[in-house]
């Protein structure tokens, strides 16, 4: 996809705008509540189609692997594909802004009524629905490669969820042994 939108076949939507950039970002930053890969991905896959399912999958794997918060990287990562420079600050500003002044006003409360038991409540019901959403997000991502074909996906998956999940083995340990066989058996079986 190209970064100017120029090229693009009739009717494929074309570069965002600044504008566009920032307003996507902000409505993914003030709908995602535990997390905001479910919204980004529905915004940016399948509401606006600014990239395939696959182009998402590609760009998230690289933010995966990058120091500091997944989502965050993205953001980045995809305003610089549009927009250069300026796109990759309007969408961090849009996808950090809202929340980073929603927090400050909610860490107030919260260090006022922490100690509350409906509160305590609330935050305790709040976490089976970002699990389901992360659930539901990573079926999605993972739709595009069973489709062509799994290969050797599924067992470094697996092996995953093993190691890190079950075994708690260090993450970094893990990826450092994973991403290099992953990368190989991808390779391999592909040729």
């Amino acid at each position: 996809m190209s970064g100017n939108g120029a090229g693009t076949p009739p009717g494929a939507p074309r570069a965002p705008s600044l504008a566009a950039l920032f307003v996507a970002f902000l409505t993914v930053s003030l709908s995602g509540f535990g997390g905001v890969l479910p919204w980004a991905r529905r915004m940016i896959v399948e509401q606006r189609r600014w990239m395939t399912a696959d182009e998402f999958n590609d760009a998230y794997a690289l933010c995966n692997f990058l120091p500091g918060p997944n989502i965050v990287n993205f953001s980045v990562v995809f305003g610089s594909r549009f927009r250069g420079p300026a796109g990759a600050l309007v969408a961090l500003s849009g996808l950090l802004g809202p929340p980073v002044a929603i927090v400050l006003v909610l860490g107030t409360l919260y260090a006022r009524f922490g100690d509350v038991a409906f509160v305590r409540g609330f935050l305790a019901g709040i976490a089976p629905a970002a699990a389901g959403l992360m659930i539901a997000t990573a079926l999605k991502m993972a739709e595009p490669m069973l489709r062509r074909g799994a290969g050797p996906a599924p067992v470094i998956v697996v092996a995953a969820i093993i190691a890190i999940g079950v075994m708690r083995w260090p993450m970094l340990w893990v990826l450092l042994v994973l991403v290099p066989l992953s990368i190989a058996l991808a390779w391999w079986w592909r040729r």
